[in-house]
């Protein structure tokens, strides 16, 4: 098969679809892999790097979607990358569709058989291809919400931890997945004062046993959500509906009860926000205010630290790549229940039951689309 890495063309991305590492497993079983000159600059791998690996290197963009039987990127792809799309085609990145009616009808509309990470499951219902960028993101959170809450940033000029006579920041983290624990561990690292705010019972248990009574846990309800976000200096919205979109927990309503200069982080933008007020941001434009309310909404926040993310990112994907390439995506799809799972559209039909509820469109069930 040969399996094409393009560069990543969305603003402020820096991560690629496959390391050297990736390239050179790929490239040891028989298959062929062409990569964009200049897409690993971000991680600091050069088109050498890659031609050592068994890459072979093209200029042009458009020749590797126009040549590639398999397409591997990280992010969804974009307009005009939706357009060199061709029937057939296995895309096999980040998708996020629910949130996204025109890049699902061009994917549609180019007969593509698009495989979406963020929806690949494990075993045991866990989401192996979303949680290293999750962890990622979690982490991040934290550290871009200290910045937002200094003056200079608009916040309300606050350590994060405070020091000895001064008391530190209130966070709260709604949600408390892979996101919401990432974030815990580093706001309380940093001595933060946490709550977070999850429906689900065990998940709570879980997390009071594992952070002990340092940490507030909170069963989520909107009587809940309105007193704690109220007295947030830093919210963390760290809500996941797999394949769907996010829901709007935090309301305008709310953050008009909050102080001046907290800061509203929402980790859920991929999914369309968990807030009201939540639209995308870019890394060189990150945060906006309403309401007197700093707003972090950078919907690629693993990008920032591409070298990181991308290994990280391709620990959890090759496995799944490789099965993709050696069996075909049919027989791929078929022996894997989990990575079928991955699979949003198939040949102009949509085949997740959350992306085709989100959209309005008629769902096929992947195995019935596949035997088809």
């Amino acid at each position: 098969m040969l399996i094409g890495v393009p560069k990543e063309i969305k603003p402020d991305e820096y991560r690629v679809g496959l390391t050297p590492t990736s390239v050179r497993e790929l490239v040891s079983r028989g298959h062929q892999v062409c990569v964009e000159t200049g897409a690993g600059v971000g991680i600091g791998m050069s088109d050498t790097v890659y031609q050592r690996s068994g890459a072979s290197i093209e200029d042009d963009a458009a020749a590797i979607f126009a040549a590639a039987d398999m397409i591997v990127k990280v992010k969804e792809p974009q307009p005009a990358e939706c357009a060199r799309l061709r029937d057939g085609q296995i895309l096999f990145t980040y998708l996020h569709l629910a949130p996204d009616p025109d890049q699902a009808r061009a994917l549609l509309d180019s007969g593509v058989i698009a495989i979406a990470y963020e929806t690949v499951t494990g075993p045991d219902g866990s989401l192996p291809l979303l949680a290293p960028m999750s962890e990622v993101a979690g982490r991040m959170a934290v550290q871009a919400g200290a910045h937002c809450l200094e003056r200079e940033a608009g916040g309300a000029g606050i350590l994060l931890g405070g020091v000895p006579g001064v008391k530190p920041a209130n966070v709260v983290v709604i949600g408390g997945g892979v996101v919401g624990t990432n974030a815990i561990r580093v706001a309380m690292g940093m001595e933060a004062q946490v709550t977070v705010i999850e429906r689900s019972l065990p998940r709570l248990q879980e997390l009071d046993f594992q952070f002990g009574g340092r940490l507030n846990t909170i069963y989520s309800t909107t009587e809940a959500l309105e007193e704690y976000v109220a007295d947030a200096d830093l919210v963390v919205g760290a809500v996941l509906v797999v394949g769907a979109a996010a829901p709007r927990l935090v309301t305008r309503d709310m953050l008009r009860e909050m102080r001046d200069g907290s800061v509203l982080l929402d980790v859920a933008i991929d999914q369309g926000g968990c807030f009201e007020t939540s639209r995308p941001t870019t890394h060189s434009d990150p945060t906006y205010i309403q309401e007197g309310i700093v707003h972090y909404c950078v919907a690629n926040m693993p990008g920032a630290v591409p070298r990181t993310s991308t290994f990280a990112l391709n620990n959890a994907t090759l496995p799944y790549t490789l099965a993709l390439a050696d069996k075909g995506y049919p027989q791929a799809l078929l022996d894997d229940a989990g990575l079928r799972e991955g699979l949003n559209i198939h040949c102009g039909q949509v085949t997740h039951p959350a992306v085709a509820e989100a959209l309005g469109y008629p769902y096929v069930p992947p195995v019935d689309a596949l035997r088809a």
